[in-house]
């Protein structure tokens, strides 16, 4: 367990509010680790020592939330169960664990109309939001290990549709479909990256790749990568149909993860492979 894991599950319980009208739910889950009063019984103390034991403290909630999710985590490795004892724990957190023991595992989406799949999904997507700049370790050298080590510079910058260059993040361009948030063209407004631009930028100027991510493709399509040899600096396609759909791009960070730069309204990330695009769009690799 990570700081960066409970900051990432606090923030989607209750958006880190301690306000009581807005973080109390319709089941009277309360304060910004959302405990319900029999749940904050058992795990709810004074930790901050203000003399006032509340889930509403944000001193005593944070430490109740990591207790819990210790227990859980030791649940969760004792259980057997498969997949990523994090998200096991998040959604006994969510859930209760008898959820969990039903299911031996993360409930489908069928369970509560997918509250509690998605909650583990979003938590665990989310966590290098909350780990900051320069989280990546690379190892290796080569053009692909340098250009990841650049392109890890920018973790945190925000994307920006038709944003960024070679020299560094530049705001961008609506057109139409793409750049906009609650219905304002943030692009035009946003120094950043958008995930081809984030390659040509981490790239250059030792290998000039083409801007676009189906160019990029085309550049580099001469030397293919299996899934199961990816190396650091790599790049990730995803399609729609075919090479001539690419619509994304991102750099293989190792252990499994990708470093993208994903949609309008979020940032530079790392996170897993099957969570940067929906799976079954997954189109190949190459070396640059």
């Amino acid at each position: 367990m990570t700081p960066a894991l409970l900051a990432s599950q606090l923030f989607h319980e209750s958006g880190f509010k301690t306000i009581r009208k807005e973080a109390t739910s319709w089941a009277n889950a309360q304060g910004p680790a959302q405990f319900v009063p029999g749940t904050w019984a058992t795990w709810g103390r004074d930790e901050d020592g203000n003399g006032d034991n509340s889930p509403w403290d944000i001193g005593d909630a944070v430490m109740a939330q990591g207790r819990m999710m210790c227990s859980l985590l030791r649940d969760a490795k004792r259980s057997g169960y498969g997949g990523d004892p994090r998200a096991l724990a998040l959604a006994g957190y969510n859930a209760g664990w008898g959820a969990v023991d039903a299911y031996h595992g993360v409930p489908p989406r069928s369970f509560a109309r997918g509250e509690t799949y998605d909650y583990v999904q979003e938590i665990l997507r989310d966590i290098p939001r909350f780990e900051g700049p320069g989280g990546l370790r690379v190892s290796g050298s080569g053009s692909g290990p340098d250009a990841l080590r650049r392109a890890a510079t920018q973790l945190g910058v925000p994307y920006s549709w038709g944003g960024g260059e070679p020299s560094g993040p530049t705001t961008g361009f609506c057109d139409g479909i793409n750049g906009y948030l609650n219905g304002s063209c943030s692009a035009s407004v946003t120094a950043g990256f958008d995930c081809s631009s984030l390659v040509q930028y981490a790239y250059w100027p030792s290998l000039q790749l083409p801007r676009v991510a189906s160019d990029q493709y085309g550049a580099t399509s001469h030397h293919p990568v299996s899934r199961s040899d990816l190396r650091p600096g790599d790049l990730l396609f995803w399609s729609h149909g075919g090479a001539g759909s690419i619509y994304h791009v991102a750099f293989y960070a190792g252990d499994g993860n990708v470093l993208q730069a994903p949609r309008t309204g979020r940032n530079v990330e790392i996170l897993p492979i099957s969570q940067a695009m929906p799976e079954g769009d997954y189109f190949g690799a190459t070396r640059p």
